[in-house]
């Protein structure tokens, strides 16, 4: 059996071993078909049933109402950041508020500043992006075309412990981060979106729900291939869907829903993995410097700094010796971070947390 490392990659990230093995039984030709996933049309009936599963599973574990489209696009959330204010912002006469807790969503705001007005309703970039602001610390346009936050920022490790009030404005969400790692009160987003490479499938596929007047505001003047109407009139067949993905969300959908059971399950087993860690962390007396403020940090990404550089590079190296991979912090910021997605067992992070108390002990300040 090939031996596997215990993979801490931000994204592409880790996948359910049981999807994978599953890939790789029929990869070569499905049941019944004679012929692989990555062969078939994608307007066969084979394809039609794999994608039909797969937004049947996504309905099903995150409870999304009949009043929302689920959409399989390409792109990745960059294209998003885009996408959504050609389609509810521009031409619109109003402005979108962004909520910045970190990188993604600064990125996000300057995608969107190509398509309309838009205006920083809160920004975190004074504190180096380590919480999510409180209610009063808002400045919320209640005319807004829209709200956008990201749900969970990878590269600070801060995540939004609950949606922000925003009114009657819709709320946008880039939940690439932490999607289907923990239940979601879906009606309360306009839109929710997430590329899969983190949580729900490889890189290639964008999973898009979102409302239906929402998907009723998309500008008849937008190409066909940028328009979130014309995607949800062809069930997101408008061009050749990424089929190998949508085949692998259906996959990981199905270990969640077979072998976990359901998102609250799956985000109790995420809360003891971050627990481990962030015990080391607080524990270390200062030797392992967390990013975020306790009360915001991330379930799914871990960041944390050690004493100097040149410790971080041994920590990393030594950390790689021992099967404990991609645990460098994003080129923007340095450090450490562990990604502790959905599929990354409790074993891995046990081992991870077991080398970072030896790690101190060896290696003093």
């Amino acid at each position: 059996m090939v031996k596997r490392v215990f993979n801490f990659s931000p994204g592409p990230a880790v996948l359910p071993l049981p999807a994978l093995e599953e890939a790789q039984r029929d990869l070569l030709a499905l049941p019944g078909e004679g012929a692989s996933v990555v062969e078939i049309s994608h307007r066969s009936k084979t394809f039609e049933g794999i994608i039909q599963a797969a937004e049947l599973n996504l309905r099903k574990l995150l409870a999304i109402p009949e009043h929302y489209h689920v959409l399989f696009l390409q792109g990745g959330a960059r294209l998003q950041f885009a996408m959504i204010p050609m389609n509810l912002l521009r031409g619109s006469g109003k402005s979108a508020d962004y909520i910045l807790t970190g990188s993604w969503g600064v990125t996000a705001m300057k995608e969107a500043q190509t398509q309309g007005p838009v205006r920083a309703a809160w920004d975190g970039k004074t504190e180096g992006y380590r919480r999510i602001p409180k209610a009063e610390e808002l400045k919320l346009d209640q005319n807004a075309a829209y709200v956008h936050i990201t749900s969970n920022e990878t590269i600070e490790g801060v995540q939004f412990p609950a949606e922000p009030n925003v009114g009657e404005v819709p709320l946008v969400c880039d939940a690439s981060s932490d999607f289907l790692s923990r239940p979601v009160p879906i009606e309360k987003y306009g839109i929710l979106y997430a590329c899969a490479q983190k949580n729900a499938g490889p890189a290639g596929v964008t999973i898009v729900i979102i409302r239906n007047d929402l998907v009723e505001k998309s500008p008849s003047d937008l190409p066909s291939m940028l328009n979130f109407k014309k995607f949800a009139e062809a069930k997101s067949l408008l061009n050749t869907p990424p089929c190998f993905c949508v085949y692998m969300v259906k996959l990981v959908t199905d270990w969640l829903l077979r072998d976990i059971g359901d998102l609250e399950k799956m985000h109790e087993i995420n809360r003891r993995k971050a627990a481990l860690l962030y015990e080391v962390v607080d524990r270390s007396n200062g030797y392992y410097r967390g990013h975020a403020d306790p009360a915001y940090r991330s379930l799914m990404n871990v960041t944390f700094r050690l004493p100097n550089e040149t410790l971080e590079k041994k920590f990393l190296k030594e950390a790689e010796e021992h099967g404990l991979v991609a645990l460098a912090g994003h080129r923007s910021v340095g450090g450490c971070r562990a990604s502790i997605y959905n599929a990354m067992p409790l074993e891995g992070v046990e081992a991870l947390r077991q080398f970072m108390m030896d790690f101190q002990s060896k290696n003093p300040a």
